[in-house]
């Protein structure tokens, strides 16, 4: 698009919605006061429930979404866990993990399991990953991105385990957004956040539903302690 048509295309744009050069300062400064303020949009009821009956919300719908999901009393039970996990599925007692210190603070010697950090090169078969928070009305998982979290752990290997803190259950959106930005800063986000919800599937061809189609065939989630 050349300049001449490009100026012509944002002349007309500017005069359906009323932008003249007297009002521009206003509009200029509505922006600002809106992207500094960060306002929340329209939050169902849904979500706004007491924190027991809002991390039954998510287990609920994470399980809807063919997620499979246990609690722990401490996070010390994650390794005894994975292991059960990976040897009820008669899966290789291996699994690659992130810089998480959560993650690297378990002690994994009184199980079989064969622990390396770092990345998936896309020939792990299972990962273990820790979300940094979750949504109840949708039972979705929040993933920032980051050494400690690798995203190729999200999407690369066909097991995907995620831990998550019961107190880190949000009712919507709006709340897990916000306490990402308190914890990060504004404007200092990670470079990723990934939604996830249940495994990854498509249902494209011929309307049938594949399990693992761009992403990991199962995903559980280990919900430790209590929520608050």
């Amino acid at each position: 698009m050349s300049g001449s048509t490009r100026d012509a295309v944002m002349g007309r744009v500017r005069r359906a919605v009323g932008a003249t050069p007297a009002n521009d300062a206003e509009r200029r400064a509505a922006v600002a006061a809106r992207l500094s303020g960060a306002p929340k949009g329209i939050i169902p009821e849904r979500g706004r429930l007491p924190p027991a009956d809002r991390l039954a919300l998510f287990i609920e719908m994470a399980t809807r979404a063919n997620a499979t999901v246990t609690r722990l009393d401490a996070t010390t039970r994650v390794p005894e866990e994975v292991s059960a996990y990976l040897r009820e599925r008669n899966l290789p007692a291996s699994v690659k993990i992130g810089r998480d210190p959560r993650l690297a603070g378990l002690d994994f010697s009184q199980t079989s399991l064969s622990v390396s950090v770092g990345p998936s090169e896309g020939d792990d078969l299972v990962s273990l990953s820790h979300a940094a928070g979750a949504i109840a009305e949708t039972g979705t998982l929040i993933l920032t991105s980051g050494p400690d979290n690798p995203t190729s752990l999200n999407f690369l290997p066909e097991y995907h385990i995620v831990v998550l803190d019961a107190a880190d259950v949000a009712g919507d959106m709006e709340a897990v957004l916000a306490r990402l930005r308190d914890r990060h800063g504004k404007g200092e986000m990670p470079r990723s956040v990934n939604f996830i919800t249940g495994p990854s599937r498509s249902a494209d061809i011929e309307q049938t539903l594949l399990l693992g189609a761009h992403g990991p065939r199962s995903l559980h989630i280990v919900v430790v302690g209590e929520p608050s």
